[in-house]
């Protein structure tokens, strides 16, 4: 697909929360729009790509307390990871910015002032759930209790991961604010709302437009036919975030200016651009054209939330949003314990970004699926189309150009039937990028492959060159071979653009789509140089296993914050007790005789305890900072005359103790000597 005249496109991603690391599940979204993106630029339309890290709410103000610095400074140094992962990931950004910027808090309140105007805003007066030890609202994921139905423990205030049960906090037996521990009260505050059910019709008849996928306009439906609920769009401080104009101590909530994000970083782009205007994209009446890539568990805000507030604040409402399902490792969800829980610089430090934005591609298509990243076949497809197939090409017939011809090709094409086939492909693979099915654009390419092999296979270059005077005959051969492979170097550069600028660099020109229809011929090449490497196996199992270590930090990290049950902190000191309430404590020694991972469970190991000839079966969230055959045979402190708690894993007889500094967990160990079922005084 060619493109008649230049196409104006703008086009996100959704945007990063900026409280941890990218991970390869972020990166499917990240390369997938890279890499029609780049499509889009290499057929010569104008295609702007911006982002944003996604910077306020609650969760962003609890982390930044947890590692003792300000919010400005825990999303300036999430934000420098982040950019620092995608440039080596290669994605091509024209601008990457944050929400917490003075271009979002002037958008974001000029669309609220709009639609407050416009009377799409309300106001009301709600209950919620208060932690009068931090003194602020609390969310439902902020909320722990037993569950309601099944009578679990330690579960989510609106759904329950045992029973599956859904329930308001309100309903929960002895809630507990996750921040403090802390009991939550009721308490009223005064809320603003945009009226969606304002726009039903105008989104009944935009899900309907074509902007969506099927099963995304399919699933919206639900919410339109059941009605649609007003949105509160605020929050009470404490809160990260912009203050509501007006308002004394109310909060924007982070869903309201996180996809004006977009236009912020839009706006920051053309204010450092000459020529690029932002009315010209986002004005209602635009003839651009704007895109969103997402994932699917985010549709409801850009399928109602986002079109509805746009419209209703005269901007332009998006041409298409994109979305993708998630991603699995091996055929399941990613996991810490496995290791597959991978970061992208976790990934990085072993593997290129190449050999991950060719797989994912190989596998995308344009419906909302999840896709899986089976490591096996990983390494096997990489290394058998990239390396065993495409490089292969050019391996086979540079050295007869460069040793025997000085690097010259030949002054005609010999076959100029094959040329055309290859060109002609273009058609097909355009259009296949073009509606984001990138995988039958890889199969069309590595079928091109295949054809360019078997053509070199069978024209046997290395056999006639041991025959006298066939030295044209020979640099015809490889010419067109090297042809070929740079016709494939085209159509894969939207996804490996670093092997194709290399290519371009060895074969001395630039990598266009414009130069499908123009072989070189009586053209000086370079020296050959290897253009892709094979993935060897020893690489996955090592960055496996560094992803296991890396996350231990964080998992310590994210219990810090939890405040969990059996881990001692030094600092803040709880509320002072009288001798009598520690006397009631009964700690023994006692010796880990048995330690196994719980299936299902991120955090703990199930550990069998030698309390001095019984023994004991405790549930530990130690599983971040020990593999389970460290611990036979440790010595430890255990609390015995903790009633056994019933857990959605078994029932954990007391609990063993251990410190956390932040960035891993210990167990207390007692002196050499101690005997299982001593008394600890």
């Amino acid at each position: 697909m060619t493109s008649t005249s230049e196409r104006e496109i703008l086009v996100t991603s959704a945007l990063p929360y900026a409280n941890g690391s990218i991970h390869l599940g972020h990166m499917l979204e990240y390369i997938q729009t890279d890499i029609w993106v780049r499509y889009q630029r290499l057929v010569g339309n104008r295609c702007h790509y911006v982002c944003a890290d996604d910077a306020h709410g609650t969760a962003i103000m609890l982390r930044a307390e947890v590692e003792g610095i300000t919010p400005e400074q825990l999303i300036a140094k999430v934000q420098a990871e982040h950019e620092a992962d995608f440039a080596d990931f290669k994605i091509s950004f024209d601008n990457y910015y944050s929400t917490h910027s003075p271009e979002n808090q002037k958008l974001a309140e000029h669309i609220f002032n709009i639609c407050d105007a416009k009377g799409h805003i309300s106001r009301r007066t709600i209950t919620q759930a208060f932690d009068p030890e931090k003194e602020l609202f609390l969310a439902d994921r902020f909320i722990k209790g037993t569950c309601p139905k099944c009578k679990t423990e330690d579960q989510y205030g609106d759904n329950c991961e045992a029973c599956g049960a859904t329930y308001s906090p309100s309903e929960l037996i002895d809630p507990k604010s996750a921040i403090s521990g802390a009991t939550p009260v009721p308490k009223e505050s005064l809320h603003m709302f945009f009226k969606l059910p304002d726009f039903q019709a105008l989104l009944e008849q935009w899900t309907r437009s074509g902007s969506l996928q099927d099963e995304i306009a399919n699933k919206l439906a639900e919410w339109l036919d059941a009605g649609l609920q007003e949105w509160d769009i605020s929050r009470d401080a404490p809160y990260f975030g912009f203050q509501i104009p007006g308002a004394d101590n109310k909060y924007f909530y982070v869903w309201l200016d996180a996809p004006i994000g977009y236009m912020a970083s839009f706006q920051n782009l053309c204010d450092k651009t000459d020529g690029l205007d932002f009315d010209h994209y986002f004005n209602k009446d635009s003839t651009t054209e704007l895109y969103h890539f997402i994932g699917k568990d985010i549709i409801n805000f850009h399928g109602l939330f986002w079109p509805a507030m746009l419209h209703c604040a005269d901007f332009r409402t998006p041409t298409a949003v994109y979305a993708h399902g998630f991603l699995t490792v091996n055929g399941k969800k990613m996991s810490k314990s496995r290791g597959t829980f991978i970061k992208a610089n976790t990934y990085l430090r072993h593997l290129k970004p190449e050999y991950l934005r060719y797989y994912f591609a190989a596998k995308l298509h344009n419906r909302v699926e999840d896709l899986d990243l089976n490591l096996d076949d990983f390494v096997q497809r990489v290394n058998a189309d990239l390396v065993g197939k495409v490089v292969n090409i050019a391996s086979r017939s540079a050295g007869f150009i460069t040793k025997q011809h000085q690097g010259m090709l030949s002054a005609e094409v010999s076959e100029p039937e094959l040329i055309a086939q290859f060109a002609a492909a273009k058609t097909i693979i355009g259009t296949y990028y073009e509606k984001r099915e990138f995988g039958k654009a890889v199969k069309a390419i590595m079928a091109l492959a295949d054809t360019a092999n078997q053509y070199i296979a069978d024209q046997a270059p290395w056999a006639i060159a041991k025959q006298e005077g066939t030295g044209q005959q020979v640099q015809n051969i490889c010419s067109t071979g090297l042809n070929l492979f740079r016709m494939l170097m085209i159509y894969l550069q939207p996804i490996v653009p670093d092997m194709a600028a290399a290519a371009g660099d060895f074969l001395n020109t630039k990598i266009t789509w414009q130069a499908l229809d123009t072989p070189l011929i009586d053209h000086q090449i370079n020296k050959f140089k290897p253009l892709m490497t094979r993935i060897e196996s020893t690489s996955i199992d090592s960055m496996l296993d560094d992803s296991k270590q890396e996350l231990a930090k964080e998992e310590a990290l994210k219990q810090k914050q939890a405040q969990p049950v059996g881990v001692l902190e030094a600092d803040p000191i709880a509320e002072q007790i009288q001798f009598p309430d520690f006397a009631k404590i009964d700690l023994r020694v006692v010796q880990i005789t048995q330690a196994e991972t719980v299936p299902g469970a991120d955090k703990l190991l199930r550990l069998e305890l030698d309390i001095g000839g019984e023994a004991r079966q405790v549930l530990s969230g130690i599983k971040s900072s020990y593999q389970p055959e460290d611990l036979i045979g440790k010595l430890t402190i255990w609390v015995a005359n903790l009633a056994p708690r019933k857990m959605k894993f078994g029932i954990s007889e007391g609990m063993i103790l251990a410190a956390s500094d932040g960035t891993g967990i210990y167990l207390l160990e007692p002196d050499s000597g101690a005997k299982p079922g001593l008394r600890v005084s």
